[in-house]
């Protein structure tokens, strides 16, 4: 394909020249947009344009766009949605979980994106971090499967591609990754049969992302991300066959310099490098040091983009309205 095995941000509202020239060089998979990218409909319409131009193809355009807290588009031109885990309570979940993915995917779709970061298959522990526990879909393994097919459904009819994040599993993690290295100390045998067994009945979404953590029954000395292991874990006994990228890889609970971590991250088995702040100096480092997509990350690549779904139409101010009718209930 003369792909990189890449996906990254840009730093404002519309490409500078040097963005142009870089991503044309690069050839990332796709691009990824947050807050600082984001201002009006018709801006991020044409943002996606010249992200796509800038490599000569559709190329793939992410966003992390969960509703709750974790919502890069908000009112008054997006709708906007309760925490996950508070919605997980309402009394027909699986219905509301699917309209909120049709929902997000309408939004999405009218600015030219077409992949999102959802759904979660994590389950919310009591000691779960607060970054991530009422981002949940639910504190129970058949609800968190059950919202999480609803939603990723509810996504592709709206033609949006989805991401499962965090495999194998986040909701024991104590500290936020984004700042420290968490450390899950369950035996293997307990993660097999609750987190993971969440994320091995939701294997045929797409596209998933890795938790940055340390499961230590299994490899103490390697975050996931880094991990042969929980890779084979992973793609054996979640049997997670889609592409498979890293959470973003200048985290803090990754260490080392930043291109030695996306090797790291390739060598145990990770297709593609996410890489978020859009910073210059640390994308030309990552797209001169990494190595290339093998044959299998190839396949699995390709079959991502054969299979981007069309968008279903439906009159979405009735899907508004049933959600907001549903919602009722539990408020």
């Amino acid at each position: 394909m003369g792909l990189s095995p890449l996906i990254f941000g840009c730093q404002g509202s519309s490409l500078s020249a040097a963005e142009r020239r870089f991503f044309a060089n690069a050839q990332p998979f796709g691009f990824i947009l947050f807050s600082r990218n984001l201002e009006t409909p018709k801006q991020i319409r044409k943002l996606c344009t010249e992200l796509r131009t800038a490599v000569g193809w559709h190329a793939p355009v992410l966003i992390d766009q969960e509703g709750g807290r974790v919502s890069r588009l908000g009112a008054p031109h997006w709708f906007e949605f309760l925490p996950a885990l508070d919605q997980a309570a309402a009394p027909q979940s699986e219905r509301l979980f699917w309209l909120r993915g049709r929902l997000i995917a309408e939004n999405l779709r009218s600015c030219g994106i077409d992949s999102n970061c959802a759904p979660l298959g994590d389950i919310a522990q009591p000691d779960t971090h607060g970054v991530l526990k009422n981002r949940c879909y639910g504190r129970a393994l058949s609800a968190v499967v059950t919202h999480a097919r609803a939603l990723h459904q509810g996504l592709r009819h709206g033609g949006v591609s989805g991401v499962l994040k965090h495999i194998p599993g986040h909701g024991r993690g104590t500290l936020d990754s984004h700042l420290d290295l968490p450390r899950v100390q369950a035996d293997r045998g307990s993660l097999e049969k609750h987190d993971f067994e969440a994320f091995r009945q939701l294997n045929t979404v797409e596209m998933g992302m890795t938790a940055h953590l340390v499961f230590e029954d299994i490899d103490p000395n390697h975050p996931a991300t880094h991990s042969v292991a929980m890779i084979d874990i992973i793609r054996k006994h979640v049997g997670f066959n889609g592409l498979l990228m890293t959470d973003d890889i200048s985290m803090e609970a990754l260490s080392g310099p930043l291109d030695l971590r996306a090797r790291r991250a390739q060598s145990a088995g990770c297709d593609i490098i996410l890489h978020c702040n859009g910073q210059m100096d640390q994308m030309q480092l990552l797209a001169g040091n990494i190595y290339g997509m093998d044959e299998a990350s190839q396949m699995r690549a390709a079959q991502v983009l054969a299979q981007r779904p069309e968008v279903q139409p439906v009159d979405i101010q009735q899907v508004k309205a049933e959600f907001d009718a549903l919602l009722g209930e539990i408020r």
